[in-house]
């Protein structure tokens, strides 16, 4: 069980890392934005897309990172006070409960929705806008499968805690 939670936490600690920069970048494209627009009066439609597109990719492709290291808010006026026991047994079902069906319905729906953007290779609509918009639609899916990766993860944490071998 200890290989396999090694293996799963890896792939999501990898790819949060990779997409980490992508925040750098995206706060200095803004910058630019700002500049163009408030100093020189000049528009820039492709940047501002590209800021949107990495903001997209960093919140779909860091959202089980962010769970792996527990940053979500959370509401701990009741958790907080459970015993680790309980703390785990609220964390198992969270996961089994909302977590679990929560990324299948997104996987579930996304595909049609996915799979029709790239039928029609989907481009910007605004002009001189950015296309492959059908491959940032993409990152729903591969959301959803690493929040479910990330997800098995926690649970057999969860159930490890549970037998006390953690």
């Amino acid at each position: 069980m200890n290989k396999t939670i090694y293996i799963l936490e890896f792939i999501i600690d990898r790819a949060g890392r990779l997409i980490a920069p992508l925040t750098f970048i995206m706060m200095l494209l803004t910058c630019g934005v700002v500049i163009a627009r408030y100093i020189f009066n000049v528009g820039a439609i492709p940047i501002q897309e590209s800021i949107v597109y990495l903001h997209g990719t960093v919140f779909m492709l860091g959202i089980a990172y962010t769970l792996q290291h527990s940053g979500h808010v959370r509401v701990d006026i009741l958790y907080q006070r459970l015993s680790i026991r309980g703390k785990t047994t609220v964390d198992l079902l969270g996961t089994v409960f909302f977590l679990f069906p929560v990324a299948i319905f997104m996987l579930w729906s996304s595909l049609d929705f996915v799979s029709f953007s790239w039928s029609l290779k989907e481009t910007s609509a605004e002009p001189g806008g950015l296309p492959f918009v059908y491959v940032l639609k993409t990152l729903i899916p591969v959301m959803a499968i690493l929040l479910l990766i990330q997800g098995k993860a926690e649970l057999l944490k969860n159930i490890k805690k549970l037998q006390g071998s953690l």
